[in-house]
């Protein structure tokens, strides 16, 4: 399956995916998410990332030694995936859809990372497919991590805060429920915004346990510009309160990211 071209473009000429999770507000995502693998990967662990982008985390995990299996979907990041490699990295890139996983065997991984492709999925099936393709890659006992950009904190963040989306006229294009302020996304919106019950929904199908529901970055882009004009300590105090709190039931809706981690 072909990338469509909404996506293509964004990822090639206005998203600069490379040095999004390197800023000090990007950086939260990356350390919580990094912080959750490291709580579980171990000692010869075998690594796949579906949906790797240009492999901040492939590349990171590539260099604490382990092996790590990468598949991305859009040819402009596979080119950045290249560059960044080192020689020393025992890691792989190969172009694939997480839809369609075929040229992976059954329960072959260890850990299972799928931190991009839910943001563009925009119907159950095919979310329903790529959590399938993960889950059936992933050994027995093997921990998956499954993110997902969430509806509250993109409408606090871009929609009041930053005052990026016109509201009202997403509602009028009913892409905002007026009432529950639900959203609906579509390949022209570029990513899908979901909700906790929306992500239970879809793993109550698979007998899996979950392990962590995590809020990967938390207020953090609701506050991005007094994140990023943090000295190091403050950061380091914020990064300490968020760690703290990033799984908290009365603070898992407001958040720009999520991570689901649960095992096979």
């Amino acid at each position: 399956m072909q990338p469509n071209q909404f996506l293509v473009d964004y990822y090639t000429n206005t998203c600069d995916e490379d040095k999004r999770l390197i800023s000090q507000r990007g950086s939260v995502e990356f350390l919580t998410t990094m912080r959750y693998i490291d709580k579980y990967i171990k000692p010869g662990d075998h690594v796949i990332e579906i949906g790797a982008a240009t492999g901040r985390y492939s590349h990171a995990l590539a260099r604490q030694g382990y092996v790590v299996d990468a598949i991305e979907l859009i040819e402009h990041n596979i080119q950045i995936f290249r560059q960044n490699t080192q020689p020393d990295e025992m890691v792989t890139i190969t172009q694939g859809n997480a839809m369609n996983l075929s040229d992976f065997s059954d329960n072959k991984y260890d850990i299972t990372l799928l931190l991009g492709p839910m943001y563009h999925l925009y119907n159950k099936e095919d979310k329903l497919r790529a959590l399938s393709e993960a889950i059936r890659v992933t050994k027995r006992g093997g921990i998956i991590f499954v993110a997902y950009v969430i509806s509250d904190g993109c409408i606090l963040d871009e929609g009041f805060s930053r005052g990026n989306i016109n509201i009202s006229n997403y509602i009028e294009q009913d892409l905002i429920d007026p009432t529950t302020f639900t959203v609906k996304s579509n390949e022209a919106e570029l990513f899908e915004l979901v909700r906790k019950e929306h992500i239970d929904d879809l793993m109550s199908k698979f007998r899996v346990a979950r392990l962590h529901y995590v809020a990967s970055d938390g207020y953090t882009m609701i506050m991005r510009e007094a994140v990023d004009a943090m000295d190091k300590a403050t950061f380091e105090l914020y990064l300490k309160y968020h760690f703290a709190t990033c799984e908290r039931e009365d603070m898992l809706g407001i958040t720009s990211h999520a991570i689901d981690i649960f095992r096979k």
